[in-house]
């Protein structure tokens, strides 16, 4: 009801004790707060939220076009509705390592247990594109020592995504990864690897958390959930993926309306009423006002 009794530092808590067993923590992408309020009721164990979809909410390409006011006060929406930790897409960190900080603390302010600060020059663009360009290595390493420094709660995740695998190899990818471990990374993000054999290979040369990410249409294959705990990896993310159901669902609806003039056909499809209803807790805000649900819901 309202928001999550779960605080975030009993959120960070949590989730550093579930990445300390070993076991691969599953992080769908929600797209706004009533996903991510579906995505505990499904049962996961925690919620992503993704640059990319923050940027196409907005009608808008994922190439750093979103502010950190944006996207902090998204993430502080999506994060305080669920009980599950909420870990973020923080892009290059808005700035300089200055900015990173700042970055830093108004996602801890947000209410989220991590965040990822990845090594591409600006203007950003899409893991999964051509023509990537990442920074130097001394920049790299900046931007994680100013996120490693700028954290008040020593439980907030700090996570490293590196993007060099698709400019300069994989073996590039490993250097990168271990230094970023060396300037504070909690964990790897080593984005768009190609084969699960590369997953594992990465993941023995590291001795903190790697994340995985499952985006669909990508440089990586879509392996499952057991294939990357196989390999060792601890975290999987799908970051856009129920947006793009989402939008799926709704371009049927519109095509249907055109043709139809009604949407009568695709009931059965539809999230009913009272599921809905039940989502969002309804039925719970009559501890405050009892006129707010006085109604029964028809089948």
């Amino acid at each position: 009801m309202l928001y999550a009794r779960t605080t975030p530092a009993d959120k960070r808590r949590h989730l550093r004790e579930r990445l300390a067993s070993g076991e691969l923590l599953q992080f769908p992408g929600a797209f706004n707060p009533l996903s991510a309020k579906l995505i505990e009721r499904k049962g996961f164990d925690g919620v992503y939220v993704s640059g990319a979809v923050l940027s196409a909410d907005l009608g808008l390409p994922d190439i750093g076009l979103t502010t950190l006011t944006e996207v902090a006060g998204r993430n502080r929406q999506i994060a305080r509705v669920t009980d599950l930790p909420a870990i973020a897409d923080a892009d290059t960190g808005f700035g300089e390592p200055m900015n990173v900080a700042r970055t830093v603390q108004e996602f801890e302010d947000a209410g989220l247990c991590g965040l990822h600060i990845e090594d591409q020059v600006n203007p950003k663009r899409c893991g999964h594109l051509d023509g990537k360009q990442v920074v130097g290595e001394t920049t790299a390493i900046q931007r994680i020592r100013a996120a490693a420094d700028a954290r008040r709660d020593p439980n907030f995740l700090i996570m490293a995504r590196t993007d060099i695998r698709a400019v300069d190899g994989f073996e590039a990818a490993v250097v990168r990864a271990k230094r970023l471990v060396d300037a504070g990374a909690d964990a790897i993000f080593p984005e768009a690897l190609s084969t699960l054999a590369e997953f594992e290979r990465m993941r023995a040369q590291l001795d903190v958390p790697m994340l995985a990410n499952m985006t669909e249409f990508g440089k990586s294959d879509l392996f499952t959930t057991t294939q990357l705990r196989e390999v060792g990896v601890n975290m999987v993310i799908w970051p856009v993926s129920l947006l793009r159901m989402a939008m799926g669902a709704a371009e049927l609806a519109l095509d249907t309306l055109q043709r139809e003039g009604s949407l009568a056909s695709r009931l059965g499809e539809m999230q009913h009423r009272r599921d809905l209803y039940d989502l969002v807790d309804y039925e719970d805000y009559n501890h405050f006002d009892a006129g707010v649900f006085n109604f029964r819901l028809e089948d």
